[in-house]
């Protein structure tokens, strides 16, 4: 009688703690950065997903959008040109193969690792143009948390198209090693942390 009761409390664990492709845990998943607390969506429970396909309309409200589930937000920003438009399923087959690359090349959580690509991936100081017609000058300013984490996935989106583009690579491939790249802020091989480092040079030259 015990053991069964034992069985039935694991069946209510496993029930009540969804994983990502009923494979990887969210609460390995930390975000480090306070900063991104409320713009990276994987420690609330209505983000934690088994399939990262939510059909919410984050697009009505503004701000909603921080509230995606970031592994839905990357295959947001992976549907692109044209061609690509809207080809979900297409999109999260290679992010789970791009998951199971991260996982033996790393040992560690593949969600946790494109968190801490997405926190390291966006420029923390940009410039804009202050005064209008021909008294206008360039700015050095901070850039909110949510254009950071923007920029972070977009880049990384832009750099695994362009290497995988005519390559023999595949597109998991290279996403994977985009991501790692990100994480680790390898300069040599990530795209994301190469266009965040020449985006701060620009605005440190015009502080």
């Amino acid at each position: 009688m015990a053991e069964v009761q034992a069985e039935q409390v694991q069946a209510v664990n496993y029930a009540n703690t969804p994983k990502l492709f009923n494979k990887w845990d969210y609460s390995q998943a930390q975000v480090t950065d306070n900063v991104f607390k409320d713009y990276i969506a994987v420690q609330q429970t209505k983000t934690q997903v088994i399939v990262p396909h939510t059909a919410g309309r984050y697009q009505r409200k503004k701000f909603r959008k921080a509230q995606c589930p970031l592994v839905e937000r990357l295959a947001g920003a992976m549907m692109f040109h044209g061609r690509n438009t809207g080809k979900k399923s297409k999109v999260l087959t290679i992010i789970r193969s791009a998951f199971e690359i991260i996982h033996l090349l790393t040992g560690e959580n593949p969600i946790h690792v494109l968190s801490t690509a997405v926190q390291r991936g966006g420029a923390r100081e940009d410039f804009t143009k202050i005064g209008s017609g021909g008294v206008a000058k360039q700015q050095a300013v901070d850039v909110a948390p949510l254009r950071r984490v923007n920029e972070a996935l977009h880049n990384i989106a832009k750099g695994v198209r362009s290497t995988a583009m005519k390559k023999m690579k595949t597109i998991a491939e290279a996403l994977s090693e985009e991501i790692i790249a990100a994480s680790k802020e390898d300069t040599q091989k990530s795209y994301a942390i190469k266009k965040r480092d020449e985006i701060e040079k620009n605005a440190k030259a015009n502080r």
